[in-house]
């Protein structure tokens, strides 16, 4: 607790103290504030008003220690936008090789770390709002970021970056969430359909067809789209960050088949004909084994997100199916959309091209 900073905020809220104009704010605020928080306000080696930096510019107040600036302050009148002298400031700080800056006008209090990366809006670590917040969350603010102490031993310095850093951490998880959710819907992830599935059984009794659910979330998904640049304001870009490849690679299908039926399809040149979708994968599965028996087993790094494609353990399975001369299972509760996904992640499991697979449908007639 700082009963006496505490005060100070308490007295600015009802308006005990003078702030006709800027002079007032500096002599009634600032120069008292920064009494409060430990600074000789009398040594000018400790602060210096009006200190002329080697470019020749003036900060109202430079917080001094060793004879090394450690802040920046500048002060405008009461009411003043302060956007449009933040430039300004932090350009004062930059050159100077400043850790931290404030710009203030009493009551608003903006605090910077200039030498950090992102534009200067970007570099505002925290906010003070004399008029909304409670006086002891903004006391303990002031002391935690400008008082003598916390500058002396370097600790206001450690606790502004680690809060920049969770600010941006902040930023980029509001950024990501929407682009994650984005990939969940535009995937037709089978957990997400088979909970669609589940709750419309609870819902009504009758479990759907799995090419059902699929076709009415391929023909809805638009709906659930989010926009994905609402958030990204503020973020700071991680630089050479590199990406680690996925150990199985996704797969986009060029055509759409949900709604369709399986006619045939082709792979390596050879034709094979098929009228079920399940009969795709179980297909490709034999072609497989009959060519990498030994390796086959492989099949099992092919995963869900939360169950397996393929399994030894059929009760790991919704709807196993026992791949012909082996102990593996097959899940079969998958719709049209991702058997033909599956059937072209085990292809390129051993190797094969995409393109070496082709999948022929048609349209579903409804009467």
């Amino acid at each position: 607790m700082h009963p006496e900073l505490i005060t100070f905020v308490e007295d600015l809220k009802a308006g005990r103290v003078d702030w006709s104009d800027e002079a007032s704010t500096k002599q009634g605020i600032i120069l008292r504030a920064l009494h409060l928080l430990g600074w000789d306000i009398f040594n000018p080696g400790e602060v210096k008003p009006e200190y002329v930096n080697s470019a020749g510019n003036r900060p109202d107040y430079s917080l001094r220690l060793s004879n090394t600036t450690k802040v920046f302050i500048e002060v405008k009148k009461v009411q003043e936008n302060l956007d449009n002298h933040q430039a300004q400031l932090l350009n004062y700080a930059f050159q100077e090789g400043v850790r931290m800056a404030v710009l203030t006008n009493g009551f608003t209090w903006w605090f910077y770390l200039p030498l950090n990366e992102g534009s200067w809006d970007q570099r505002k670590f925290y906010s003070i709002d004399i008029q909304q917040q409670k006086p002891d969350l903004i006391a303990d603010k002031f002391h935690s970021f400008l008082s003598r102490e916390k500058i002396s031993n370097g600790t206001a310095f450690d606790n502004a970056e680690e809060l920049f850093r969770s600010r941006q951490r902040n930023y980029i998880l509001l950024a990501t969430l929407p682009k994650a959710w984005n990939k969940i819907i535009e995937d037709s992830d089978e957990l997400l359909l088979d909970l669609l599935n589940e709750t419309t059984e609870k819902i009504c009794g009758f479990k759907a067809d799995p090419s059902m659910v699929e076709e009415f979330f391929n023909t809805n998904k638009g709906q659930f789209i989010v926009g994905a640049n609402i958030y990204t304001q503020g973020v700071i870009k991680p630089h050479h960050r590199k990406r680690m490849k996925p150990l199985e690679q996704p797969v986009k299908l060029n055509i759409q088949y949900t709604g369709k039926n399986l006619t045939s399809f082709v792979f390596d040149g050879k034709r094979y004909d098929a009228d079920k979708w399940i009969q795709l994968l179980s297909k490709i599965c034999d072609l497989m084994r009959l060519q990498f028996s030994k390796d086959f087993d492989r099949v099992l790094n092919l995963q869900g997100k939360v169950r397996p494609y393929f399994s030894l353990n059929e009760n790991r399975l919704r709807a196993p199916q026992k791949i012909p001369n082996t102990d593996i299972f097959m899940e079969t509760n998958l719709g049209a959309e991702s058997i033909a996904k599956l059937a072209y992640k085990v292809i390129l499991l051993f190797g094969y091209k995409k393109n070496s697979l082709e999948i022929n449908a048609t349209p579903k007639l409804h009467q």
